[in-house]
């Protein structure tokens, strides 16, 4: 058992089959636009608190 298991793993993926090396592209475009309408909807409604947030810590700044 040991014997055959190292054969399969010396072997390596098949190259027979295109569908195996072609990956899960259309999960990772799904992924990836959830991700930016995420962002998008998150900016939409912090905008004001992040540009509140973002002049009060640059007007904390003191120069030398």
């Amino acid at each position: 058992m040991v014997k055959r298991l190292a054969a399969l793993a010396q072997r390596g993926p098949d190259r027979g089959d295109p569908e195996q090396e072609r990956g899960d592209v259309p999960g990772w475009v799904l992924i990836t636009v959830m991700t930016a309408g995420l962002v998008t909807a998150l900016w939409l409604v912090a905008e004001p608190q992040l540009r509140a947030f973002f002049v009060s810590a640059v007007r904390a700044v003191h120069g030398p």
